[in-house]
């Protein structure tokens, strides 16, 4: 994306297969136009729905639009309060500690296994306050399969039909429905249970007792694919961009003895967290359909047109960011990013409704983790993104071996790049 700008300029396109041509803007000021922009126009549910709505379900967040879309997101906004979310770091830094006391030492392994092993206890834990049982385990063993079953094949009609079970699409379904089974059961239990739910501070209970404004609760297919959706968007994205942070880290010393040095210090780690989701946003763009035709950067675009603001070719920009491929996470503590500079969760009415939870949860891990172990990278050169459905994973997994259980910088880190700490292309 960063090529296709720097050749074309701030709006250009492409075409696909499946989604015929798709125009990206690059450009801070038109992507405050698109997220601004009359949502009655510039569909996200609509577009969301392309990718995502076969595993999401048609009352989404996601996948809603307008009307629909604000009266859900006001149901769903509470519990995803940037204070509210505070109260699940327990819970954040507990399923951290379980999943680092089995880490093997001194062979590398893939982490980002790990990641999603944390990050799936805690919405399992925090999201639908699922307790230690059966149901538990069912769900640990499910949902890793409905990710490993979700493709971009499924976007191809060829690989849609069941084929005798056999095709990429069937299998999906499959896993599919083995989750629901576990929501559904899980959510008509919790109706069973209505006295249940007056001190819990699960997501679930909290959604069990919302209402819309004229009085009705939400439905069964409505907490199936909001709980849904906090599976996969909540679980998958986050897991991804802890992944990525320790493949930044472990390639970048002078970044990670600072960190280790500054755990209690919330302003550099998430600055850290910031700034790897800047260098490898977990998203590469977000859409929006056009219900009517736009002008968008000075071309008139036809309704049909899908336009996506481009996270990753804005978050490299040297204008926005100088020596935007060094990892520096010291450009995020002189003051904010610009508010369509930086959007890996997005913007504007659409903004990820998650965001601040997946900001204090990747913060809270990173604590645990360095507070624990001391990692390293097998290679130091950098692992390659690898598209997988509709987010961008490392290669390898974010390969990585623990070299000790401490919590002082080693001497690998103390040594002679001390004395650069303070070199302005030191971080590379």
């Amino acid at each position: 994306m960063s090529r296709r700008r720097e050749l074309y300029g701030d709006v250009f396109s492409s075409r696909f297969p499946i989604f015929g041509r798709v125009v990206y803007v690059a450009d801070p000021d038109l992507v405050k136009q698109v997220f601004t922009g009359d949502p009655a126009v510039f569909h996200a549910g609509e577009a969301n729905a392309l990718a995502l709505g076969d595993a999401l379900g048609e009352h989404s967040l996601l996948t809603l639009d307008e009307g629909r879309h604000l009266s859900q997101r006001k149901l769903l906004l509470p519990p995803f309060h940037g204070e509210s979310v505070r109260r699940y770091e327990e819970v954040m830094a507990d399923a951290t500690a379980e999943e680092v006391a089995r880490w093997p030492h001194g062979r590398q392994f893939a982490l980002r296994p790990r990641m999603q092993w944390i990050t799936l206890e805690v919405i399992l834990r925090a999201v639908f306050g699922v307790r230690d049982g059966e149901r538990m385990q069912l769900f640990r063993e499910r949902i890793p399969r409905l990710a490993a079953a979700t493709s971009v094949l499924d976007w191809l009609p060829l690989m849609n039909r069941d084929l005798g079970g056999l095709s990429p699409a069937a299998r999906f379904r499959r896993a599919l429905r083995a989750v629901d089974e576990l929501i559904y059961a899980e959510i008509a239990e919790r109706r069973a249970r209505t006295g249940d739910v007056d001190g819990r501070d699960d997501v679930l209970s909290l959604l069990l007792a919302a209402h819309h404004e004229d009085g009705a609760p939400m439905s069964d297919g409505e907490l199936r694919d909001e709980l849904m959706t906090l599976l996969t968007a909540g679980h998958e994205t986050t897991a991804t961009g802890l992944s990525w942070t320790f493949e930044r880290l472990t390639r970048n010393r002078l970044v990670m003895e600072r960190l280790v040095s500054s755990l209690d210090d919330d302003a550099y780690i998430d600055a850290v967290v910031k700034e790897t989701l800047r260098t490898r946003p977990v998203v590469a763009d977000v859409a929006r359909r056009l219900t009517a035709p736009a002008e968008v950067g000075g071309w008139r675009l036809e309704a049909g047109t899908l336009v996506l603001p481009a996270i990753a070719a804005i978050h490299m920009r040297p204008d926005l960011y100088p020596h935007p491929h060094e990892f520096r996470p010291e450009r995020f503590l002189n003051g904010r990013a610009e508010s369509y500079a930086w959007i890996p969760f997005g913007g504007g009415v659409r903004r990820c409704i998650g965001a601040a939870f997946a900001q204090v949860e990747m913060r809270t891990v990173l604590r645990e983790v360095l507070r624990r172990v001391r990692l390293r990278a097998p290679s130091q050169r950098p692992e390659r993104a690898r598209v997988q459905h509709v987010t961008v994973v490392p290669a390898r997994g974010a390969r990585v071996i623990v070299t000790a259980s401490a919590l002082e910088p080693t001497a690998e880190l103390a040594g002679a790049d001390h004395a650069r700490a303070a070199a302005p292309g030191a971080l590379g």
